[in-house]
């Protein structure tokens, strides 16, 4: 079985912070040493268009990963604590799979509406149950999971003879027996038809009691327990169409703080709102925008400027954007630009043409936090995925792969600054192979990445 191989590694950039490193803290380091643990999903090479994940989502202690894909079924897998061994911590089971959502058509608008799961969001557990969102393109839905083990049995119903309800000897009380133990999914809310345009994100609050849901020109303030009526909170479209300049591509809530919100745009921007300033943001309340270089404006610029994915840190203190080309964190204090840069795909910037061909330079990656806000963690071409370690400034690319897959195996990885054989690298990518999905889990080394119809899990050693 051979060993993962290794890929370029870009260089890494950063504005001078604000903040002391961990290591000027007096951290100690702590290298992670990532090892595969499982891969999940079929093997077979011809990849049908349903079976493809869309979303990657951990609740909030971990224990449940769910995948949404684009033929509208969301999977549930469970964390499996049967073994109480450090190396099989990131073993996952299948808990429960549920069709989400289905085809439907848009008569008025003689549109079809596709299955795909945009985004899947959990709510914090509250009781026995589990909660989670998942909307497609035009409609959200509330879902429910639930365990049961036990049935009840010895109602007071007419079976094949009359029972006597007058006379009190003839009842029998009730009992629940014992079954195999089923997961099910009920449906507890649809909020349907709330944009016009596509949906984009949805973000629940720190309140749990409300989320927004966002999509290219709106972005709305629902209450999970009313499904026929939602606040506008943000409104770009101009009065004429034609005057339309960027679109909304991603917005989230703060993790704590629950007036708080911010979304990107396809400019590059980044707008943080106030709610408690007015009901409807028409104003921001900071504009983050990086200075443009006008030495590498091209045709290209306003497309790979455009912000894919938009994450508030654990902390709050910090939000991170993903564009095409690299990740840049903002602390949310300093609006004038990001403290950090991290180029994912600069070596792509010469390629630019022929990824806009073939429609490649609009995929849009997602990234995502570690639990500790330490790292950040992103996607790439030829199912490469990067992390970068904020405080000792160290990146490394991995790979995931069904030819590197034996459990146990550590990953080999790239370190450090820039790679001699960038150019060799290129030429040998497969663009058809792309990584557009993480997630880390909230509380451990943990973390689960979608290459087409395939979910990796990879787990850290030490």
């Amino acid at each position: 079985m051979s060993t993962p191989r290794v890929t370029y590694c870009s260089s890494l950039t950063r504005a001078e912070p604000n903040y002391l490193t961990m290591a000027e803290a007096g951290e100690e380091s702590s290298d992670m040493e990532w090892c595969f643990s499982q891969v999940k999903g079929p093997i077979d090479d011809e990849v049908a268009e349903a079976d493809i994940i869309s979303t990657v989502e951990f609740n909030y202690t971990g224990e449940l990963l769910a995948t949404g894909d684009r033929g509208g079924r969301i999977v549930i897998f469970e964390q499996d604590k049967s073994q109480n061994q450090p190396q099989c911590r990131a073993q996952y089971n299948v808990y429960s799979t549920f069709q989400s959502h289905k085809p439907e058509f848009d008569s008025l608008k003689s549109l079809e509406i596709e299955e795909k799961i945009n985004n899947i969001r959990w709510l914090p557990q509250k009781n026995a149950a589990h909660f989670v969102l998942s909307t497609n393109d035009k409609t959200i839905k509330l879902w429910k999971i639930s365990e049961r083990n036990k049935r009840p049995e010895g109602y007071n119903l007419r079976d094949g003879q009359y029972k006597d309800f007058t006379n009190i000897a003839s009842l029998q009380v009730p009992f629940f027996k014992p079954m195999d133990l089923m997961v099910e999914a009920n449906l507890r809310r649809v909020f349907a038809n709330p944009h016009t345009y596509h949906i984009n994100s949805i973000s629940v609050n720190s309140d749990n009691e409300t989320y927004l849901s966002a999509d290219d020109l709106r972005i709305n303030l629902w209450h999970l327990e009313i499904t026929d009526q939602c606040f506008n909170i943000v409104d770009i479209k101009p009065a004429n169409m034609e005057d339309l300049t960027e679109v909304i591509t991603a917005a989230e809530f703060h993790p704590s703080q629950c007036h708080t919100l911010v979304y990107s745009c396809s400019k590059g921007t980044i707008r943080l709102c106030d709610l408690r300033a007015a009901a409807l943001c028409a104003k921001h309340a900071k504009l983050f925008k990086e200075p443009e270089d006008p030495n590498r404006r091209s045709f290209f610029s306003e497309i790979i400027s455009s912000i894919s994915d938009v994450k508030f840190s654990h902390s709050g203190r910090y939000v991170m954007t993903r564009d095409y080309l690299s990740v840049k964190i903002w602390d949310i204090n300093m609006d004038t630009k990001p403290i950090e840069t991290y180029q994912v795909n600069a070596y792509l910037r010469s390629r630019l043409c022929s990824l806009y061909e073939n429609d490649c330079i609009f995929d849009k990656f997602e990234c995502c936090w570690s639990d500790n806000d330490r790292v950040v963690m992103t996607g790439s071409y030829n199912n490469y995925f990067r992390m970068f370690d904020r405080g000792f400034r160290r990146n490394m690319t991995l790979e995931a792969s069904r030819e590197n897959c034996k459990p146990q195996t550590v990953l080999k990885t790239c370190t450090g600054g820039k790679h001699n054989t960038e150019e060799s690298c290129i030429n040998s990518l497969d663009f058809s192979k792309k990584i557009l999905h993480t997630a880390w889990h909230p509380l451990d080394n943990i973390i689960a990445v979608a290459t087409t119809n395939n979910l990796f899990i990879f787990q850290d050693l030490n």
